[in-house]
């Protein structure tokens, strides 16, 4: 058994509020890329049909749309193999995808796996407590 409870304040503070902390820093980090490259990542893809599809119906729809669509083209862009296989995407345009928007999207992702992570740490010690 872990008792918790004797932690020092801060400490529990952090095990147990950073996943929390870091979940707002990437909701802030996906808001940003949704406003300021999105319209770039959309113009290096613009010949795969499944962005184009998307891209039609979600930026309709606000700063939510382009939120999800953001969500979309990091997904299809850091793991594109399930995309390209499928007829999805372009290899070409995957491969010619601009280095300074791969890294922020790798970013993005690196975070919500540290996210991810850190809140399945957390939630076992609070279940073996």
């Amino acid at each position: 058994m872990i008792d918790i409870y004797s932690w020092p304040h801060e400490i529990s503070l952090l095990v147990f509020g950073g996943p929390i902390l870091l979940a707002i820093i990437s909701l802030a980090f996906s808001l940003y890329l949704s406003r300021r490259h999105l319209d770039a990542m959309l113009e290096a893809l613009k010949g795969s049909r499944y962005i184009a599809v998307w891209a039609a119906g979600l930026e309709s729809l606000g700063w939510f749309g382009r939120f999800m669509l953001t969500a979309k083209v990091s997904g299809m862009v850091t793991w594109p193999g399930p995309g390209i296989r499928a007829g999805e995407l372009e290899s070409d345009e995957i491969r010619n995808f601009p280095a300074h928007l791969q890294r922020l999207l790798t970013a993005k992702n690196v975070l919500n796996g540290i996210i991810l992570a850190w809140g399945a740490v957390a939630f076992v010690l609070l279940k073996l407590q």
